[in-house]
């Protein structure tokens, strides 16, 4: 064939990739590096748990000690470790639950990459690609579990939650979820104990009654507890591993935690995270899939397996020690908010370090949060004390499955993740965009 006759033509990306769109929770972000004027605005980013403040020092020390006699990596060698991760990290992950007074017997830990890769490695195993049974997920949900459910092509239900006048959300409607049950035949139920994105508490009397819906159904125990000992309530820390055979009959060999450096001990980019069950079968098959990602970021394994060596006690001052700093720094947020901009409605949190804000008494009945996102990241900009400064958060709509996105709509998510400094200026911050936006609807 003559060169010259050969028609160009563009390769086709996948479906999958023609449709995707930015998660919510980078989208504003990603709008605000695009600006012409960014190094001249400064961005205060709530719209992700990206936490500012330092790492736990054990973490610390270790990142410090990288190069340093007696460190594996102190000869520049850096190898893979096994898949399922380092003996050490492994270790570290199941003594600080067993620290929290949990029963760690039996259970088994793989280290991945970040609680994400947990997530994706769960739906693999629990449905599978192409799964004819759904995933049951409690709305609003974290937005990576429905896009790790996507990735793979399974199915996903939910039952609602909503977010009342007085800033509380509705517990999980348990009749509802078993109707669900009965119409769906799902294979797992997750939750998240400590939530993101609502900051709702399910103690664990929720999650025993919980755990026996999930007994009867035959269902997989999903429990996202990335943020296990964020909870501001006084009672004793929720997890799986606080249920037993005598308060749930049935649920030994049916739980999966996800679990997170991240938020407990402020180690986002270190991308350490992890899945612990207590089913062998589980973790057997899950080691060898994930024997095709080869292992984890063994730097990070290391630094986060410093924390095997923490006592039960510094590990509780450390827990106590975070918690205080949260629960000032929502209490102050949620009041000024109020303040600045009446009729708004902030939840407040009982857990994790999130607040969720509707803006349906204080807007037009067209209003769109997304639209409103937008705004703040491209164009936003508002002068406080000769600084321009614009505000990244979250549409809520990308937190809720898509037969529930409406409930979104006049919805956003704050992280209490800027230092407090930054976070002081929010309400005026947001009330100032709030008005200019709407300006432009007018």
């Amino acid at each position: 064939m003559n060169p010259a006759t050969v028609v160009s033509q563009r390769a086709q990306l996948s479906t999958h990739f023609e449709n995707r769109k930015p998660s919510v929770i980078r989208q504003a972000q990603i709008l605000f590096n695009q600006r012409a004027d960014r190094d001249r605005v400064r961005c205060i980013n709530l719209a992700i748990g990206n936490v500012s403040l330092p790492m736990h020092p054990a973490l610390q020390k270790r990142m410090r000690s990288l190069g340093e006699a007696g460190s594996p990596f102190a000869n520049g060698v850096v190898m893979y470790s096994p898949s399922v991760g380092l003996p050490e990290t492994r270790g570290a992950m199941l003594h600080v639950i067993k620290a929290a007074g949990l029963s760690t017997d039996g259970l088994e830990a793989l280290i991945t990459d970040g609680g994400s890769a947990a997530m994706e490695l769960m739906v693999l195993g629990v449905a599978g690609p192409k799964s004819a049974r759904p995933l049951v997920l409690v709305d609003p949900i974290y937005t990576n579990y429905a896009d790790m459910c996507r990735r793979v092509s399974v199915p996903f239900v939910s039952v609602p939650r909503e977010l009342r006048a007085d800033g509380c959300f509705t517990r999980p409607d348990l009749v509802a979820l078993d109707r669900l049950c009965e119409k769906e035949k799902p294979v797992a139920l997750v939750v998240c104990p400590s939530d993101n994105p609502t900051g709702q508490y399910l103690n664990r009397a929720d999650l025993a009654d919980i755990a026996r819906l999930c007994v009867r159904r035959n269902l997989w125990l999903v429990s996202d507890e990335a943020y296990r000992q964020l909870h501001y309530t006084g009672e004793p820390v929720s997890s799986v591993w606080a249920l037993d055979e005598a308060t749930v009959p049935g649920i030994t060999g049916r739980r999966i935690s996800i679990e997170s450096a991240s938020k407990l001990w402020n180690a986002c980019g270190l991308r350490v995270g992890g899945f612990v069950t207590d089913s062998p079968e589980f973790h057997a098959k899950a080691v060898a899939e994930y024997t095709a990602n080869l292992c984890t970021n063994v730097i990070g394994q290391w630094i986060f397996a410093a924390l095997a060596d923490e006592t039960e006690e510094s590990l509780a001052a450390w827990y106590a020690q975070q918690r205080r700093y949260y629960v000032e720094m929502m209490r102050g947020l949620r009041d000024d908010l109020q303040r600045a901009v009446p009729g708004i409605i902030v939840s407040q949190p009982l857990a994790a370090l999130y607040s969720v804000i509707d803006l349906v008494k204080v807007v037009a009945p067209s209003f769109d949060a997304g639209a409103f996102v937008r705004y703040c990241a491209e164009q936003g900009r508002i002068d406080l004390d000769g600084q321009a400064y614009t505000l990244l958060v979250a549409p809520m709509s990308g937190f809720y499955t898509a037969t529930q996105t409406a409930a979104g709509r006049t919805q956003l998510r704050m992280a209490y993740v800027e230092p407090p400094k930054e976070t002081a200026l929010v309400p005026k911050l947001f009330a100032a965009l709030l008005e200019r936006y709407q300006a432009t609807l007018a």
